[in-house]
């Protein structure tokens, strides 16, 4: 075989070997070094390997962010299978779904998700992640790291499409590299560097740019299994946090936090955010504590990395998204293809070798999303100004945001559909103040909801969430409900949701129903 590209199949021998009893990761106060990480990837690897797992079998892990997960993303790494950390937020449904249509040969699972694995059809080799906090002195098979080549796989994240079915983005181990060799050169990440790590690991922000980033530089990461404002105030000050990437809520806690006039933050040297616009407010107050902030535009399919906007700009470049990271390129097009002038709105492309060759099994969703000459097409609507920097404006589809996670309407509409009472809906972004955007649903009630049965009383808004919750995570159920007799339509009949987002429907958030009680997004 003719090797065009490195692989990771070495990572954690070559990191052991690098920085032996250095600190690779703390959890829940407990440190672990690159040698003991590397002696319980070694187990991992012999263990799957025992089982009958070989080069580009598929091995999932559903849980919370924990050192065990990314064990077996290095195992996976060492013997060339591909590694796909499944969202644990999701019904069982949902999971069974990605599990088939991936044919997974293994799954791990966290005790703690014990009730949802049961709840799985799918035939994907169970078994219950077993974790000792002490590294045993016991020896450990040593097992080769497969010769894979860097074009082979190395991650399947799944991604929803707006047809409200997910779709695997396959990442390389080169896709991967290069992602982190553009965040090297547009940082100044160092060994020395200590990285809080709350995104969670389904999520290529945690996986790909922190991780990945932090392993490949030998740096400390602190993994936590959720985000809380107080634990970060505790690893600024008592841990030497260094570096933390979010989205926009995190860092909103912090600003709110009682603790951010009297917390010694001067070992914080930088943030990186992305996901959503960021206030300026926001940037000039971590600014004013000389903390560097960050941001930047990606995507799954990208790895995630496309641009980045330094913070030495971040103030003269308001709503910017950034420039092109050094190995990548960006461009916005028109509707006949044609590459637009600076100011002109439409379709941002992307090409580099950080950016998917495909879907999983799914050629006509691949080809949808490339053109000629290898642009990925993002489904993102921007600009580039005369310097290259590039502003999002809207979505070619309905995607919104929610807490750094992609919500796709058409799946919860297909959801609300389930229910006997309803017969049409409508779902768009609304804006909120902790999570950026939520979901509005507009339903239309079947005619015998409306109005033939009047002893029957229409559902709540309450009995409508807890309806969509056995069917979907709960980000993605919306927090406002409205019943309406008609929704606003297009001349083709199609529904102008243009209109439900800039009018708020009937009346911004004066809903027939109250809204749904939502204490977290999670």
């Amino acid at each position: 075989m003719t090797f065009t590209h490195p692989s990771l199949a070495r990572l954690s021998e070559r990191q052991a070997t690098d920085y032996g009893e250095k600190t690779a990761i703390t959890f829940a106060g407990i440190r672990y070094s690159y040698a003991q990480m590397h002696a319980r990837t070694l187990a991992c690897a012999a263990d799957l390997r025992a089982r009958g797992v070989r080069r580009g079998d598929r091995i999932a892990y559903l849980g919370p962010n924990h050192p065990a997960t990314i064990v077996v993303l290095l195992a996976c790494l060492r013997l060339g299978a591909i590694f796909i950390p499944l969202n644990w937020r999701l019904a069982p449904a949902e999971l069974d779904y990605q599990l088939t249509l991936a044919e997974v040969t293994r799954l791990y699972v966290a005790p703690e998700m014990s009730e949802t694995a049961a709840g799985l059809t799918a035939d994907a080799g169970q078994e219950t992640v077993r974790w000792e906090e002490t590294t045993t002195s016991a020896p450990v098979s040593i097992v080769p790291a497969a010769e894979v080549d860097g074009d082979e796989p190395a991650f399947l994240l799944f991604t929803s499409g707006t047809t409200g079915r997910p779709k695997g983005a396959v990442l390389s181990h080169a896709n991967l590299l290069w992602n982190s060799f553009n965040l090297l050169l547009n940082s100044d990440l160092t060994a020395a560097d200590v990285t809080l790590v709350t995104a969670p690991l389904f999520h290529v922000i945690g996986l790909d740019q922190q991780v990945m980033t932090s392993y490949l530089r030998g740096g400390h990461m602190l993994i936590e299994s959720k985000w809380d404002v107080d634990r970060a105030f505790d690893a600024i000050e008592h841990e030497g946090l260094t570096w933390m990437a979010g989205v926009t809520t995190m860092f909103a806690d912090m600003l709110q936090s009682p603790r951010w006039n009297t917390a010694d933050l001067s070992s914080l040297r930088f943030v990186n955010s992305g996901g959503a616009p960021i206030p300026v407010s926001l940037i000039e107050a971590f600014q004013a504590k000389d903390i560097m902030f960050c941001q930047g535009y990606g995507l799954t399919e990208t790895s995630p990395g496309c641009t980045f906007l330094p913070a030495a700009n971040a103030l003269d470049k308001p709503g910017s998204a950034g420039r092109a990271v050094p190995f990548t390129e960006v461009e916005v097009r028109d509707a006949s293809d044609n590459v637009c002038s600076a100011g002109v709105k439409g379709e941002i492309v992307v090409r580099g070798p950080n950016v998917t060759n495909g879907y999983w099994n799914n050629q006509a969703a691949t080809d949808a999303a490339f053109s000629p000459g290898g642009w990925f097409h993002t489904g993102d609507i921007g600009y580039l100004d005369d310097d290259g920097f590039l502003f999002i404006v809207d979505r070619l589809k309905d995607m919104f945001i929610s807490g750094g996670e992609n919500v796709y309407p058409a799946e919860v509409e297909s959801a609300l559909f389930d229910h006997p009472a309803v017969a049409e809906a409508a779902v768009v972004a609304a804006n909120d103040d902790r999570w950026g955007e939520v979901g509005h649903a507009f339903v239309i009630l079947a005619a015998s909801e409306a109005g033939a049965d009047a002893a029957a009383s229409p559902p709540t808004s309450e009995e409508l969430r807890e309806f969509l919750l056995t069917r979907l995570a709960k980000y993605k159920v919306p927090k406002y409900f409205d019943l309406v007799d008609e929704l606003p339509r297009t001349g083709s009949g199609k529904v102008h949701k243009v209109s439900l987002r800039t009018t708020g429907g009937l009346g911004a958030h004066s809903t027939n129903t109250a809204p749904a009680p939502s204490k977290d997004n999670a």
